[in-house]
């Protein structure tokens, strides 16, 4: 069960048109594809993805790619929010899963995944699997990453025994945060995801229902209840080994929940050897890939020249004597003569018109920008037309067209 139907409201403006798991990244991808792509190289592949706000990009890309047919009980199928249990969308994250317990009930399996759809990173799901099976009785099995104390009040916070059982959890604390024994900087965050022995899924969800003051949501309701009967078990994310990742990278995951967090995330992808790596053979990374020519650098003259170093440039794509460095160019992206790209992230299907410079920016889809644009030098400037984040990334919305009068 992935969770795919988050609002997203921190990606602003990315997300005025989107969910959050529909997000372009790193070119060729959406947010979403990181997970999908997680049960698939598990070879699990019984998964219902739940949708709600902005589905339709998300559904239109999953129709897509992600589409399973002509084998038996296995499946990847999208379901949207269909007020199942009562005249209301989803109410939290618990009674997402619990609108939708007859999809469970009706395969009667022995495990139930819940994943959140809107991280980057890579995970054997397997491993995890039977990390919970090897604790006998075990109800409910939740990955965790340590992540340092001042983000605390953005996830879920574990206490752990030594032999792995949750002995504390903190939902967003703001205050008296429990750290890591030893490591007083960092404190041990739930990633969101878990694996549940599914007749505790089952039980726990339909008990929350019936209570009106719950919040519905695992992190503030379900989890609490569950782990003082000492059956709630910590899986260390950081002893997940994917076989043909670079050495050290183990434990990369990112919550890109904010535009200064996603553009990070995009940036690390253009390190040498990046800590998530997308040539990894033996991992293969899926997605929709549209029918476009492969990408072209045109003009070799000594001032206009077509290049992009360190960066990654997409299939359709044309830099055309002009500069892009250390950059992210999605599909079908123009670069026109003696524009100067830096620092920056396209989302794809975007003009950069001659002359233009732009520095550390993310350009959503189908966006123009007028010859001799100038973005990202001046942000006082910039935000008195756009978006610009706490870390100084101005961020043009889908469909913009800039420069123009």
């Amino acid at each position: 069960m992935i969770l795919a139907g988050g609002e997203g409201t921190r990606l602003a403006p990315l997300t005025s048109v989107r969910a959050k798991p529909a997000v372009p990244f790193g070119g060729n991808y959406r947010i979403i594809d990181f997970v999908l792509n997680n049960f698939v190289n598990s070879d699990l592949l019984q998964i219902f993805v739940l949708t709600q706000f902005k589905s339709h990009s998300l559904n239109k890309h999953m129709s897509r790619r992600w589409q399973i047919s002509g084998l038996t009980n296995r499946f990847i199928d999208t379901i949207p929010a269909q007020m199942q249990m009562g005249k209301h969308w989803y109410q939290g994250t618990a009674d997402a899963i619990y609108q939708n317990i007859s999809l469970v009930e009706g395969l009667d399996p022995e495990i139930v995944c819940v994943f959140g759809g809107d991280h980057i990173y890579k995970m054997d799901v397997r491993q995890m699997i039977e990390f919970h099976r090897s604790y006998r009785g075990a109800k409910l099995t939740v990955a965790a990453i340590p992540v340092p104390v001042d983000q605390a009040d953005q996830f879920g916070i574990i206490e752990i025994d030594e032999n792995n059982r949750m002995i504390g959890f903190q939902e967003k604390p703001k205050k008296d945060v429990k750290t890591i024994p030893g490591r007083p900087d960092y404190v041990l965050a739930s990633m969101g995801n878990y694996v549940f022995t599914a007749s505790t899924l089952v039980e726990s969800l339909k008990v929350d229902a019936e209570e009106r003051d719950s919040l519905h949501d695992f992190g503030h309701n379900i989890i609490p209840k569950l782990y003082p009967t000492g059956d709630v078990y910590v899986y260390d994310f950081s002893t997940n080994a994917i076989r043909g990742e670079p050495e050290g990278t183990n434990g990369y995951w990112r919550d890109v929940g904010t535009i200064d967090s996603l553009y990070d995330a995009n940036m690390d992808l253009l390190e040498v050897i990046p800590p998530i790596d997308l040539y990894n053979r033996h991992w293969p990374m899926r997605s929709y890939h549209p029918a476009v020519p492969p990408a072209k650098f045109v003009h070799d003259q000594e001032n206009r020249k077509g290049q992009a170093i360190g960066s990654i440039v997409s299939a359709g794509s044309i830099v055309s004597g002009s500069g892009v460095y250390h950059s992210i160019l999605g599909y079908n992206s123009h670069v026109h003569s003696h524009a100067h790209i830096e620092n920056s992230v396209l989302l794809g299907n975007v003009d950069i018109g001659r002359g233009s410079r732009i520095h550390k920016a993310i350009i959503d889809k189908d966006v123009t920008i007028a010859p001799g644009t100038v973005i990202g030098e001046d942000l006082e400037k910039d935000k008195e037309r756009f978006h610009v984040s706490p870390g100084g990334i101005v961020v043009i919305p889908k469909g913009a067209h800039v420069g123009f009068d």
